[in-house]
């Protein structure tokens, strides 16, 4: 028995619907079936009244299987809680996306990802966010070795701002801020708030003197920024910031790059605060910790001393 003018729907199951190629008749088959299985099935096709054969699956192609109208792919699926969070965020679906379709489903999934993946008051990269961001840049380094600089900016005197004025002026001054940092860097670089006032800013592919100039562009747009508040007040604040270069061919690690970072802003805050502090780009310091990762492999030894090689002699790079 052969069958032509097959259509697949999917519901529940599979349907499998043809024409007997000997008879005419039409036949039809359904079983469970769900288009992103592989495995491979069998449907019994009769007439009206007995079974006429089989039609073998051997494969099928998820792409061109339909959703069948009035079935929701979300169906058993509570969304509620999730729609609200995404509208509370101010997501919405796309217009041209039909509710209750897969587009749809796939749209909210992406959604959600994106606010999970933002902080809720200033709308820029969160810690999650940050965290693999910085570790990708720290491979990405090591594989390079093209330059990378990581930013850390903390608000100076944050705690007086929430003690004198409230915490809902102290959120205006983390937003103020955050926009700040926003309007300073390229659009390839990731701003993150990493803390209550503390943010961190990666700038991959930068040169030292670029580094400079973006902190204390930075830290300049924020000194000269008035933050409105309740009442008709108007706050200013300062940044303090410090930075570090991503040690270039070397497998280090994010800890090691964001403590750099984190030394420079202690100095920095230790020095009067309203200031950039960076690690100078042409000595790399290369912890204790950075070089037993690097060498690791190697067991105890060092691979230069140890072949016999005069330590007097400078150590190159190819």
């Amino acid at each position: 028995m052969a069958c032509s003018a097959l259509s697949v729907t999917w519901i529940r199951s599979l349907s499998v619907t043809g024409k007997d190629g000997e008879q005419g008749k039409e036949i039809r088959g359904e079983f469970p079936f769900s288009p992103h299985m592989a495995d491979q099935g069998a449907a019994r096709l009769t007439d009206s009244s007995r079974v006429v054969g089989s039609f073998n699956i051997d494969s099928i192609d998820p792409s061109r299987v339909a959703l069948t109208d009035g079935v929701a792919p979300h169906e058993g699926l509570r969304l509620d809680m999730a729609l609200n969070l995404l509208a509370q965020a101010g997501w919405l679906p796309p217009a041209n996306l039909v509710p209750d379709t897969q587009a749809w489903l796939q749209a909210v999934i992406d959604g959600l990802c994106d606010v999970s993946s933002r902080d809720a008051l200033t709308g820029l990269a969160n810690r999650r966010q940050f965290e693999a961001a910085i570790a990708r840049e720290v491979d990405r380094v090591a594989r390079i070795g093209e330059p990378a600089m990581l930013l850390v900016a903390d608000i100076d005197h944050f705690k007086k701002v929430n003690d004198t004025w409230g915490h809902a002026a102290g959120d205006e001054v983390i937003k103020s801020v955050a926009a700040c940092l926003q309007d300073c860097v390229r659009p390839m670089d990731l701003v993150a708030r990493v803390g209550g006032e503390e943010f961190a800013i990666i700038l991959p592919n930068c040169p030292p003197a670029f580094g400079e100039t973006v902190a204390e562009r930075i830290r300049q747009k924020v000194a000269n920024k008035s933050v409105a508040i309740m009442g008709g007040e108007q706050l200013m604040v300062t940044v303090s910031i410090g930075g570090a270069f991503a040690p270039q061919w070397v497998r280090s690690s994010a800890l090691f790059w964001g403590e750099r970072a984190d030394r420079q802003l202690y100095r920095a805050k230790a020095e009067g605060r309203n200031r950039t502090c960076l690690e100078p780009a042409t000595t790399t310091v290369v912890s204790a910790e950075e070089k037993g990762m690097l060498f690791g492999s190697f067991g105890q030894f060092d691979p230069i001393s140890d072949s016999g090689a005069d330590p007097s002699v400078p150590k190159t790079t190819e």
